[in-house]
């Protein structure tokens, strides 16, 4: 007959025998060990975060010219001139195309194209084509080509018609805001 002893005390025992002075510095220097990791972790783990964040930072950065999710395409592609010469939006072609500042942009036809090479300046959309309420705001956001307005000979794109009517109700007051804005946005 083979039997088995238990050489582990039950709860009930270990509470009825008391614990050496041994024993009780060996459980202080476990919990203050604990207690070192635990900090240790969390300290490692917000160092950890800031290298990331850090890492990350230029993946949140504004690109200098809006452009479309899956394309290169600056203002959807539409002509900028032509907001100019002919004062409305018009559809460029992929015939007629210049890459500036990391975006494609289309024209209407050569002779467009040709003045916005000679002077992209002033034929480019402030806030690099970003809506020009939301640059307002101090944010940035899409635009829709048929929203937009010429001041002072510089052109101005906004999200939509709707959110147009907003920044037309004080014009000069979005521009400053959005002047001042717009450097840290395009960091």
């Amino acid at each position: 007959m083979n039997t088995t002893h238990s050489l582990s005390r039950t709860d009930s025992q270990a509470s009825d025998v008391p614990l050496l002075s041994a024993d009780r510095e060996t459980l202080r220097d476990r919990a203050a060990s604990r207690k070192r990791i635990r900090a240790r972790m969390v300290l490692l783990s917000v160092f950890g975060l800031l290298i990331l964040g850090a890492g990350l930072a230029p993946l949140w950065a504004v690109e200098p010219i809006q452009t479309g999710f899956f394309d290169d395409l600056a203002v959807k592609g539409y002509d900028t001139v032509a907001y100019f010469t002919e004062g409305k939006p018009v559809k460029g072609s992929k015939e007629f195309t210049h890459s500036w500042k990391g975006a494609e942009w289309r024209f209407a036809s050569a002779e467009h194209r040709d003045l916005f090479v000679g002077d992209p300046e002033k034929y480019a959309p402030q806030y690099g084509g970003y809506c020009a309420w939301a640059v307002s705001q101090g944010s940035t956001a899409g635009i829709d080509p048929q929203a937009w307005k010429i001041v002072d000979g510089k052109l101005y794109l906004n999200y939509s018609t709707k959110i147009q009517k907003k920044w037309e109700a004080d014009i000069p007051g979005h521009i400053a805001a959005a002047d001042g804005h717009w450097p840290k946005l395009s960091q």
